[in-house]
């Protein structure tokens, strides 16, 4: 019998010892966010999404871990913005332009030719302005952490330089999926088709659009000089990325994990601008070297495109809202003076 009573008890010691080691695995089993961005991993993109990994990984002491996942193989922006409000992905960084369907006020980043310098733009996207904007998120299931820089959009195409406003007349330009733009170059006299960024390439080399708009960082990275001749260095619009999280899973976290991911996303903000901007001055001069034939609009070209824009700019305006507008160009103006 008491043979019995000490078997029983050794079993129930080892099945007591197992669970308990069982719930400390558990434990210690580190939370998996899927982070989805649409470069490949070698671009300014890839390196900044892989910043910020390593810094939640060591800022959480390995409890939390990052998977990164590149080149639109979760879908483009628009299928995982919607994977985030659904709750099905974690996180991603894409443009802030194919927000606007679901946060009118993102539009103001879209407003060409809005600022002049990245030094205007980190202060107002850094600042409250850019806070307000991203805040107005939370609303539709999203939430914003920083932004990042894609950088000064410029054209390219297959067909001409674009020297002056008359050169963009039918050419089939790709634009994001964004009313913005599509008004913005239909305004400025180009055929704007919207397409996503991960079928832009196919369109291109099969001659199913003419050209695109991106910053240098991106054309290079995504090798779209192997199948676009032209270059014209326009800077029509200042274009940021924006890290996001899903609502449903961040109320889930406890403060502690927010803090972490808050702190390694401005980690890798100031980590991504930097590169990103090294890179760009580099990238132009590779452009060349591909073989791309590169102009510059004057600014007399830039003041008739933005003049062009008037009626655009007023839609934006009353789109945001027209305190948000005056707010921003208040700032502006005193950035400027």
């Amino acid at each position: 019998m008491k043979m019995l009573r000490r078997t029983v008890l050794a079993t129930l010691s080892a099945a007591t010892l197992a669970a308990s080691m069982g719930a400390i695995a558990q434990d210690i089993k580190p939370r998996l966010i899927r982070f989805g961005y649409g470069l490949n991993e070698q671009s300014n993109q890839g390196r900044a999404v892989k910043v910020f990994a390593d810094e939640v990984e060591k800022l959480s002491g390995g409890k939390m871990k990052i998977r990164a996942v590149g080149a639109a193989a979760l879908g483009p922006d628009t299928q995982m913005q919607q994977a985030l409000i659904g709750g099905a992905q974690e996180m991603m960084v894409g443009s802030t332009a194919t927000l606007v369907g679901i946060t009118k006020e993102m539009a103001l980043w879209d407003t060409p030719f809005l600022f002049n310098s990245a030094k205007e733009a980190d202060a107002v996207l850094d600042g409250p302005i850019g806070q307000k904007v991203m805040d107005k998120l939370q609303e539709k299931g999203l939430v914003g952490l920083v932004y990042w820089e894609n950088g000064f959009r410029n054209l390219t195409n297959s067909q001409r330089p674009v020297a002056k406003m008359e050169d963009l007349n039918g050419i089939k330009l790709r634009v994001m999926q964004n009313p913005v733009y599509l008004d913005a170059f239909k305004t400025l006299g180009a055929n704007a088709i919207p397409l996503p960024f991960s079928e832009l390439f196919s369109a291109l080399e099969t001659k199913t659009v003419d050209g695109q708009e991106n910053p240098y960082n991106t054309i290079l990275s995504s090798k779209f000089y192997e199948v676009q001749k032209y270059l014209s260095v326009t800077n029509h619009v200042y274009s940021p990325w924006i890290v996001l999280v899903s609502k449903k899973w961040w109320d889930q976290l406890s403060k502690a994990e927010q803090k972490v991911l808050l702190d390694a996303a401005k980690v890798s903000r100031e980590f991504e601008r930097k590169d990103t901007r090294a890179e760009a001055g580099r990238a132009l001069t590779d452009l060349k070297g591909k073989g791309m034939q590169i102009n510059e609009l004057s600014p007399a070209e830039s003041a008739r495109m933005r003049d062009k824009l008037t009626k655009v700019n007023a839609l934006i305006a009353a789109n945001v809202g027209m305190d948000l507008w005056n707010e921003t160009k208040t700032s502006l103006d005193k950035m400027r003076k």
